[in-house]
């Protein structure tokens, strides 16, 4: 498994990844969501680099111009609640991808609120086989649900190529993924950032707090 941390280099991510985790910048739901979204799509323009591509001929006006296109059968699959706004991005880039979604959620097991479950509810999905599936989730944790949620959507076929993309991961959940997928070539984990540590709750530290909460309120 191969794995692309983008901050290794400096780019615009970085400002919109500064909004992102400044607590002030955070109050607005609707920039929040944005720069979920404008990270969703400087990935998968990066993303874009890695794709198979065909030539077609394109008439204009005055001629004919050959043109290299993605020749991938792509579907961008999504982790609710918080992937929505970085799935929005990689489809603003990605506009003929199929969709797939998958609900999963965070529970505690203990009443000290330190050992966490995820719950699998709900899939939707075209047919996966042979096709490449960017899996969009914006918090690795520690894993749990990036697996999971893949594990759901193997359940509708078997991609030729997998790319597992977050904005903000844990090294625990990198190691967690790295050891998971150690054998396939055919997956990389992309991260716009990955931090130190992981709080007594399994939140990421420094991280941004809840990713879906900030984005679309709180839940009882």
């Amino acid at each position: 498994m191969k794995i692309i941390n983008f901050a290794d280099t400096n780019s615009i991510v970085n400002q919109f990844m500064a909004e992102l985790r400044d607590v002030e910048i955070q109050k607005d739901r609707m920039r929040f969501r944005h720069n979920l979204t404008r990270i969703g799509q400087m990935m998968a323009y990066e993303l874009s680099k890695t794709l198979t591509y065909s030539e077609q001929h394109v008439q204009t006006p005055l001629g004919v111009a050959p043109t290299n296109v993605p020749a991938d059968d792509i579907v961008v699959g999504t982790i609710f609640r918080a992937g929505l706004p970085f799935h929005q991005g990689f489809l603003d880039v990605f506009d003929k991808a199929g969709n797939a979604f998958v609900s999963a959620y965070r529970y505690y097991k203990d009443k000290e609120c330190e050992e966490v479950g995820i719950n699998i509810e709900y899939i939707a999905s075209p047919d996966l086989n042979g096709t490449t599936l960017i899996v969009a989730d914006p918090m690795l944790a520690t894993g749990g649900s990036m697996e999971l949620g893949y594990e759901a959507f193997l359940t509708k076929g078997t991609p030729a190529v997998v790319h597992l993309c977050c904005v903000i991961a844990s090294k625990k959940g990198v190691d967690y993924v790295r050891q998971v997928f150690q054998d396939c070539d055919n997956v990389t984990l992309w991260c716009a950032a990955i931090d130190d540590a992981l709080n007594e709750h399994a939140y990421i530290v420094p991280g941004l707090g809840d990713a879906g909460d900030l984005a679309y309120g709180g839940k009882l």
